[in-house]
């Protein structure tokens, strides 16, 4: 008599998407992770800009103006007693020294106390609730909060810098989704339909490419006049940004793009009537998704770097509205005292900085886990 054990079925096998392959991937990736939180972290703040800004963006007194004041600590305990209590700030002064004879800040016995949900400046949380609450301040507007210092007309700098986040964050990434936009139209279209559409795409590629991108951005801004609306010079400059860059992503898309064609599902696709369109948008272009994924973590901190720089200039964002780029004028001003000073005009250059750090490290990462040959 013989007798047979039950076997337990083996479990299928499931299959695991590239996209899923590459998450786990990144997971492993320390410094792929430290770049996307902070890059999340750095992107909701300048969400709530507003909210966290203890100011509005182009506050100052007209008859005391503070230039360049300086930081002002929070203090939590009560030099008298030792105690600790409701935060506060000393309100400074100005006295002229009899030795430089320029304004000097000194801090006064006054105190100010720091408030949470204060009321102050009205604004538009997401551009589109009408709020006047921030974070912080003292609700006294002749002794406020400077976090991390004053700029040139006494303006918080605190307050400028959240500001200024938003559009030099939004310029790079709005700018990189219409060059990424315009290139894979332009390189889709030279690969399938060839011929003549290819010889002149390729071909306006090559006069971009010959004139130098920084030289060709002011040529065309120049054509703008300085005085235009604010607004619709931030429009300008990234729709500048987007008609630059678009001709290397069109020239990729376009080599990846030549051998989709021949593949046995686009061929079915023709012989099934599918409309050109459709067949690009619906068969070829999916088949680029892990290059633009990895390309545009890398494109965006270029961007922001061409628009910081263009903002330094003078021809980015203008008053009231105000980038990185352009705050970072006051310290070419001040020349040498920039750094023995007023340290803390340089501080939009360190957001600059790690900003692309942040999109480098996470470029670097997707690129690495996208590629079969580097993954663990």
């Amino acid at each position: 008599m013989t007798t047979t054990v039950p076997t337990t079925p083996k479990r299928a096998y499931k299959g695991e998407s590239q996209l899923s392959v590459a998450w786990k991937q990144l997971k492993k990736n320390g410094l792929a992770r430290f770049g996307g939180i902070s890059l999340i972290i750095i992107y909701t703040l300048s969400l709530f800009a507003p909210f966290i800004a203890p100011d509005g963006l182009s506050s100052y007194s007209s008859t005391n103006i503070t230039k360049f004041h300086p930081p002002t600590p929070i203090h939590f305990r009560d030099p008298a007693t030792g105690q600790f209590g409701r935060p506060f700030v000393y309100q400074y002064t100005q006295e002229l020294s009899m030795e430089t004879f320029k304004n000097e800040y000194k801090a006064s016995t006054t105190k100010c106390p720091v408030y949470f949900g204060v009321r102050g400046d009205s604004y538009k949380l997401l551009g589109i609730i009408p709020a006047n609450i921030h974070l912080f301040g003292t609700g006294n507007p002749e002794c406020k909060v400077y976090l991390v210092g004053g700029e040139a007309m006494g303006r918080d700098l605190f307050t400028r810098i959240m500001y200024a986040s938003q559009i030099s964050l939004t310029i790079g990434l709005g700018a990189t989704l219409l060059t990424f936009a315009l290139g894979l139209a332009m390189g889709a279209m030279a690969a399938y339909f060839g011929g003549t559409v290819d010889v002149l795409i390729m071909r306006l590629i090559e006069v971009l490419a010959a004139i130098p991108g920084l030289f060709l951005l002011i040529l065309l801004r120049s054509i703008f006049p300085q005085d235009i609306n604010p607004i619709f010079a931030l429009y300008v400059v990234l729709m500048l940004l987007a008609f630059v860059g678009w001709g290397g992503i069109a020239r990729a898309t376009r080599g990846q793009l030549l051998s989709v064609k021949e593949q046995d599902y686009v061929s079915a696709a023709k012989g099934l009537g599918a409309s050109d369109n459709r067949i690009m948008v619906r068969h070829m272009l999916p088949s680029m998704m892990t290059f633009v994924i990895a390309s545009m973590s890398l494109v965006i901190p270029g961007t922001m770097l061409t628009e910081a720089g263009l903002s330094f200039l003078g021809i980015g964002a203008v008053e009231p509205y105000v980038s990185w780029g352009s705050l970072l004028t006051q310290a070419q001003e001040g020349g040498f005292s920039s750094f023995t000073d007023r340290p803390w005009v340089l501080i939009p250059g360190f957001c600059i900085v790690f900003t692309v750090m942040c999109w480098q490290l996470l470029g670097d990462g997707l690129r690495d886990a996208f590629d079969p040959r580097k993954r663990r």
